[in-house]
């Protein structure tokens, strides 16, 4: 019987420490162990992420990330070296995928789909889906778009909820993908395309960026009507041991109020934070 119990015990041990190593195997063993991490950012994509005049990653997410680096340094003991990759709207998801990118500080939506192959972290930023025209067209809502083209960045969440949001309410518009944000103002302002869909946020910063380089207050537009929840999150390789530590950052973030500083410093022209956006920070300052 004494034998039997050591056995069991022994059993026991041995499928402990198995669990242990095989927790232990994932992305953060690889970070702690090179003493380095690889972050993913977008390079077109202000106010969240995108390439600074310095050329240099910049943007609301971007700071995020750099904060959580900072959380990841203390709980690890040591100081990371941070490798930045410059990432499209097309090639994020292989990036990530492939293991070129631990943690991608961009503004992509968590969506169920995307959950089944990627970790999200929680929330950073809730928006909505807009449509920008010209100032003198007259388009006022979705249904004001039956007939027109409208064209949304290639693999986007906006492509796909603009097309369902159309089809439900059977609108009989044309979607038109193209490659980025420059070609789709092209196409707008050429009369190629009636409407471009995108996040508010960025539809917003795009007019006021527009103002700022002297062109006419008057020349853009957004309808005044959503047709999406666009929840933004960090998406990084699946590792429970990651999600938690960069989950952890963010609540530090959050019950500091530290994110006001980087929400102010990148997103002030719109205003306080929504009430959506204010819920996303209280929820996402989880206690130890």
């Amino acid at each position: 019987m004494r034998n039997t119990m050591l056995k069991v015990l022994w059993l026991c041990a041995l499928l402990a420490s198995g669990s242990a190593l095989a927790q232990d195997a994932g992305v953060l063993k690889k970070i702690r162990d090179a003493k380095a991490i690889t972050l993913g950012y977008r390079t077109d994509s202000p106010p969240f992420s995108f390439s600074g005049n310095d050329g240099q990653p910049a943007g609301y997410s971007v700071d995020i990330c750099r904060r959580i680096v900072t959380s990841l340094e203390r709980s690890l003991g040591g100081a990371l070296a941070v490798n930045w990759v410059p990432l499209s709207a097309a090639d994020r998801f292989d990036k990530v995928t492939g293991g070129a990118v631990d943690i991608e500080c961009g503004n992509t939506s968590a969506t169920l789909s995307r959950m089944e192959r990627f970790d999200f972290s929680n929330l950073i930023f809730v928006d909505g889906g807009g449509v920008l025209v010209l100032a003198g067209s007259k388009i006022g809502r979705l249904s004001d778009l039956s007939g027109k083209t409208v064209v949304a960045v290639a693999g986007t969440t906006t492509e796909q909820s603009l097309a369902a949001a159309l089809k439900t309410k059977l609108i009989d518009a044309r979607m038109l993908a193209v490659k980025d944000e420059a070609e789709a103002l092209a196409a707008l302002e050429s009369g190629k395309a009636d409407g471009y869909a995108a996040d508010r946020v960025k539809l917003v910063v795009l007019v006021v960026r527009a103002k700022g380089e002297q062109k006419t207050a008057e020349k853009f537009r957004l309808i005044q009507e959503d047709y999406s929840i666009e929840p933004y999150a960090l998406m990084m390789r699946r590792d429970p041991a990651l999600r938690l530590a960069v989950n952890r950052g963010l609540a530090q973030l959050y019950r500091s109020g530290t994110i006001m500083e980087i929400y102010d410093r990148w997103l002030a022209p719109l205003g306080k934070p929504t009430p959506l956006l204010t819920a996303v920070f209280i929820l996402g300052a989880t206690p130890e």
